[in-house]
């Protein structure tokens, strides 16, 4: 007989135990990039003893950079132009979905993104209210909208999002501020995203051809 690998629907009581264990925003960023490197098999909010999607892997590298310069990366995909699987015409923008909780991380992201031309939108959820900004369009096929990064967080996405974490780091994660970075092309000319990030985090260095070459310190230099 031929093994069939199976996928239990729930996480393993060991994964639950390692964010469960999580006490600060670096525990936190930390186990995100050990998912994101295939090193724990679940994380929180996502469909159990999955890894990231086959389209991201290119982007693994610099997604764990992100979260270990203290940043928590949540959703990211790669720019791309071409014919579905459904014979339509699908176009993505990059684009990265991250929380930020340091105000210096926060500027400095921010900083990087607006200076390279590109999107940015900042939502964030607060009991009494907070920045809530017009999501923009990140996919469509066939020239209709199908996804979007940024638009209104609520108290049930949270709740989805974050399952199991220590109360305090909830609080801390929830009342955080998310980022999203969007490319404004479509396609891959919209990959030169994750190279200013690259050089925001320390990934690339001693690039002429980018401006945040000499000009942006790595953000793991920075004071949390």
């Amino acid at each position: 007989m031929t093994a069939v690998d199976i996928k239990l629907p729930w996480m393993s009581r060991s994964d639950r135990r390692r964010w469960r264990s999580a006490r600060t925003i670096s525990d936190l960023s930390e186990l995100m990039a050990l998912w994101l490197e295939g090193k724990i098999a679940s994380r929180p909010g996502y469909q159990p003893r999955y890894g990231p999607d086959d389209e991201t892997a290119h982007l693994v590298p610099s997604l764990a950079a992100l979260c270990r310069a203290g940043y928590v990366t949540t959703c990211s995909q790669p720019g791309f132009a071409g014919t579905g699987a459904d014979g339509l015409w699908w176009e993505q923008r990059a684009a990265v979905e991250l929380v930020v909780t340091d105000p210096t991380l926060f500027h400095r992201l921010v900083d990087a993104a607006y200076a390279a031309g590109l999107f940015v939108r900042i939502n964030d959820y607060r009991p009494d209210g907070g920045v809530q900004e017009e999501p923009v369009v990140a996919t469509t096929r066939d020239g209709e909208a199908m996804t979007a990064f940024g638009g209104r967080i609520s108290r049930a996405d949270m709740a989805i999002q974050w399952p199991g974490l220590d109360r305090d780091l909830y609080r801390e994660v929830s009342t955080g501020t998310y980022v999203s970075i969007i490319a404004p092309e479509y396609g891959t000319p919209g990959e030169r995203l994750w190279v200013t990030l690259d050089f925001l985090t320390g990934q690339r260095q001693h690039d002429p051809e980018n401006p945040w070459a000499s000009s942006t310190r790595p953000a793991d230099s920075a004071s949390r």
